[in-house]
């Protein structure tokens, strides 16, 4: 197993199962027997699916289980009665909070009836299997673009290379460095970003001095991360207990998003993030929290994967840690801001550091190795994750795949998962929480159409030329459209002084609407 796989499995607490979590739901009844014949005929393959992991004090590694039962893997929820909306959102935090049991490979589908003719299928992974990115390639290898069955190839079983040879010394710095380098070299993005730079380096190794500012700024990411500091005190932020809630929201058409992104020369993703943090704002408003210069952190994966080997099994990403700005109560302002810390993050070495550590942590003891990451998640409120997921209409077993959200695990005493899918130009936020620190996740879903919905009308009632500098608008206009009134002191608070945008625009008076 390598190492990175390693500190994944080695990272499971009570309060925090290491489980990537996802509920598929479907137009229609998916057949036991089918649904069956399908996984051993498409999942099956995958050989690491037939593997449960095995660890001693120092090292981890995959074996095949010799007793291999699907039927311990595919089961049928235990109650005979369908589950409406709330049933089913309990019994996937239910589940999300159950181990998976470790003589057996770590992973579980669960079929459930639903009103009608409705099913909806809950599937569990241990994080150590893979990331988000290669599991959505494995469940849509399960799927087909129309109700019949498409052959599809299957899956390779080569073996991963592994590290052989060499003084133990030294092939613990390549697999440290392995990750660290790789990363670095398949996470070029945009052209002048500082990754773009390294490449060049490698390619040109002569440029001394280029490679001394490289060493620099890797330099520098490594004392940010290890001196960053902790960031606001929220209701969402305490020590987690083992019970977890989850919610998550109708569909979203992916147009209403795209076209705000294009308005304000954003992404997607800054949209998205932007509304998310809203969300959490407005949650905390309507519990009358004070909201002024709150910002909470999340720890955002990035794909670090190379090209072409999207579909390869395992845990290929780094994390950055984001800064969300829960106090910038004026939506574009907001959008803006986010953007603008994104782009800060893209061109660091956070990630393929982050990477890195992990690498190095999991070759370490495992009570270092949770020192080492219990530092890191001490500094954030959340882990924010966005999976792109076919835009198109799919079937499943002969069934239309109508929606599908996932819950992303929480390392450490990390109390909220934040997790953004988009399928079939539809987008969907979803949430899990701890049920001591924040027992209700519908009411913070519930605010994320909202604050779209704000976000549209804002870049509607604003002058179009002032997009890009949209000011410091009075906060009762986003209360007055938003939703409930904050406490009376707190009313007429503008957005962060603190937010990037308050602190690089030049702005001029405006006069709020």
């Amino acid at each position: 197993m390598s190492s990175v796989d390693t500190a994944w499995l080695r990272m499971d607490r009570p309060s925090n199962l290491m489980m990537i979590v996802g509920v598929l739901e479907f137009d229609g009844t998916v057949s036991h027997a089918r649904l069956r014949r399908l996984l051993e005929q498409r999942l099956l393959p995958y050989r690491r699916f037939r593997q449960r992991p095995v660890m001693d004090e120092g090292n981890a590694w995959w074996e095949d289980d010799p007793a291999f039962d699907l039927d311990r893997h595919l089961v049928r929820h235990a109650h005979g009665h369908p589950l409406d909306d709330a049933g089913l959102r309990s019994l996937a935090g239910d589940l999300a909070a159950t181990a998976l049991d470790p003589a057996w490979p770590l992973w579980q589908f669960t079929l459930v009836r639903r009103p009608g003719d409705a099913t909806a299928l809950i599937a569990r992974v241990h994080h150590c299997y893979a990331d988000g990115i290669a599991l959505i390639g494995v469940m849509m290898s399960l799927t087909d673009p129309t109700a019949r069955a498409v052959r599809k190839p299957r899956p390779s079983l080569r073996r991963p290379a592994s590290v052989r040879g060499g003084s133990d010394q030294a092939t613990m710095l390549q697999r440290f460095i392995e990750p660290v380098s790789t990363a670095v070299m398949s996470a070029v993005r945009d052209p002048g970003s500082a990754i773009e730079k390294y490449v060049e380096l490698v390619r040109n190794p002569g440029r001394l001095v280029e490679f001394a500012r490289v060493g620099s700024a890797i330099g520098k990411e490594i004392a940010q991360l290890a001196t960053m500091p902790n960031d606001s005190v929220t209701r969402f932020k305490g020590k987690p207990g083992p019970s977890k809630r989850v919610a998550w929201t109708a569909p979203i058409p992916l147009d209403e998003v795209k076209a705000v992104g294009r308005a304000l020369g954003c992404s997607v993703n800054d949209v998205l993030l932007s509304c998310v943090a809203g969300a959490l704002s407005r949650h905390l408003r309507q519990q009358g929290d004070e909201v002024s210069g709150v910002e909470v952190r999340a720890l955002v994966p990035v794909n670090l994967r190379s090209p072409g080997r999207e579909a390869e099994l395992g845990n290929r990403f780094g994390l950055v840690a984001l800064e969300l700005p829960l106090g910038c109560l004026n939506p574009v302002a907001r959008v803006l801001d986010v953007n603008a810390r994104m782009a800060a993050l893209k061109g660091s070495y956070q990630a393929a550091l982050t990477l890195g550590v992990l690498g190095l942590v999991g070759m370490c003891p495992q009570p270092v190795q949770q020192q080492v990451l219990d530092l890191l998640a001490a500094k954030a409120t959340a882990v924010m994750t966005n999976v792109p997921g076919p835009q198109q209409q799919l079937y499943m077993a002969g069934v239309p795949l109508a929606d599908m959200m996932f819950w992303v695990p929480q390392s450490g005493d990390i109390g909220m998962g934040v997790s953004i899918l988009s399928y079939n130009d539809k987008v969907q936020f979803g949430l899990i929480t701890d049920a001591g620190l924040t027992p209700d996740p519908e009411a913070v879903v519930a605010g994320f159409r909202p604050e779209l919905e704000t976000l549209l009308l804002t870049l509607l009632m604003e002058p179009w030329e002032g997009l890009r500098d949209p000011g410091l608008i009075e906060a009762d206009l986003a209360v007055a459209v938003a939703g409930p009134a904050r406490p009376a002191a707190a009313r007429r608070t503008r957005s962060s002084p603190t937010s990037s945008s308050a602190r690089t625009s030049r702005h001029r008076p405006r006069t709020a609407v």
